[in-house]
């Protein structure tokens, strides 16, 4: 398991976090519609789709640690509009140490996701996995932990709405310089950046989030309820990030509000049947949808729109949401906690 996370997070590097991630939902998809056909087709989704193949805490965090690193080191040059480090849509290509970085991560990666089941953790492993790792890759290579907030404090996207560029004369890091000589053979000059970086340019502004957050939401719950699989509406969303990646614009990130959809009804109904399940179950997934949406939006606010390295928002919108899922039924208030465990209680 140690060698294929190695490795796992050394393709997912390779790749670039972004594909690798797609391919993820992709596998999720076909497992979890095998699994469907035939229940002991389980395996496909929890060996390879959340394993060390394309497990989201090895493969996407390796390749988001690996272009944290590729950038600090200036090898990477693609035109982002942001900091390159946050350009996890690029492959790495083959560069040894690239991919050293990424096999390392994805192993942090596996430790945290197993060590979380084995400890039984009332949060979603994986995506725990993914938080943890950025947190650590933006220590390991020096980059800031929350980055300076332009405007009125971390939630302020307005400077970004205005287009407002940072200040020339901060001074530049090794990975915000442009590496090629000027032409008249001067010294190179910092990159220009937009003073506020959000996540997502056509996905940040509060109503719309709350927005495809219930839409979302209310999707996942109900494919839960027509399936019973509860991992089926979060491949779907993972596996249409392709189109995003493809460079179509404004389409919407929701793996992070399917799956807490989904997970919402399910700890709603407890061990009902899901076909048996009424609208209000519905409604309680575009709840959790909402929720999980408006945490991923507050999250990316403050760790990722004014910082360098990609910190995931929807890995952490699931931590935090797949949490609360726990807590509401160790208290009571669901009938169960879907699929987080709840450390025997």
């Amino acid at each position: 398991m140690l060698l294929a996370a190695l490795a796992g997070g050394a393709f997912g590097a390779a790749l670039g976090a972004l594909p690798a991630f797609i391919f993820t939902g992709f596998m999720v998809v076909y497992g979890q519609t095998a699994e469907y056909l035939n229940p002991d087709s389980a395996a496909i989704t929890g060996a390879i789709a959340f394993g060390p193949v394309f497990s989201p805490a090895i493969s996407f965090a390796g390749g988001a640690a690996a272009a944290a690193y590729a950038a600090d080191r200036g090898y990477m040059d693609f035109g982002f509009d942001y900091h390159e480090a946050k350009n996890i849509a690029a492959a790495l290509g083959t560069r040894p140490d690239v991919l050293a970085v990424g096999a390392v991560f994805g192993v942090f990666g596996y430790w945290v996701q197993t060590l979380s089941a084995q400890l039984a953790l009332p949060w979603d492993g994986i995506a725990l996995g993914v938080t943890l790792s950025a947190l650590v890759h933006r220590v390991a290579f020096g980059y800031d932990i929350v980055g300076k907030a332009r405007g009125d404090g971390v939630f302020d996207m307005s400077p970004f709405a205005r287009e407002e560029m940072r200040v020339l004369s901060e001074p530049a890091t090794q990975s915000d310089t442009e590496r090629e000589s000027a032409t008249d053979g001067g010294a190179a000059t910092a990159k220009q950046r937009l003073a506020v970086e959000p996540w997502l340019p056509h996905q940040y502004e509060w109503s719309g989030v709350a927005a495809i957050g219930l839409v979302a939401g209310t999707l996942g719950a109900f494919i839960w309820a027509s399936t019973g699989m509860p991992f089926l509406a979060f491949g779907i969303s993972a596996a249409s990030l392709v189109f995003l990646n493809c460079g179509v614009e404004k389409i919407p990130v929701t793996h992070h509000i399917t799956i807490m959809g989904s997970a919402g009804a399910w700890a709603f109904v407890g061990g009902a049947p899901p076909e048996t399940v009424g609208a209000l179950v519905i409604v309680v997934g575009a709840v959790f949808g909402l929720i999980s949406a408006l945490v991923g939006e507050a999250f990316q606010r403050v760790f990722y729109a004014h910082a360098d390295t990609h910190w995931d928002p929807p890995a952490a919108a699931i931590v935090i949401t797949s949490f609360l899922i726990a807590v509401l039924h160790i208290v009571g208030v669901l009938a169960g906690s879907a699929y987080m465990p709840t450390l025997g209680l």
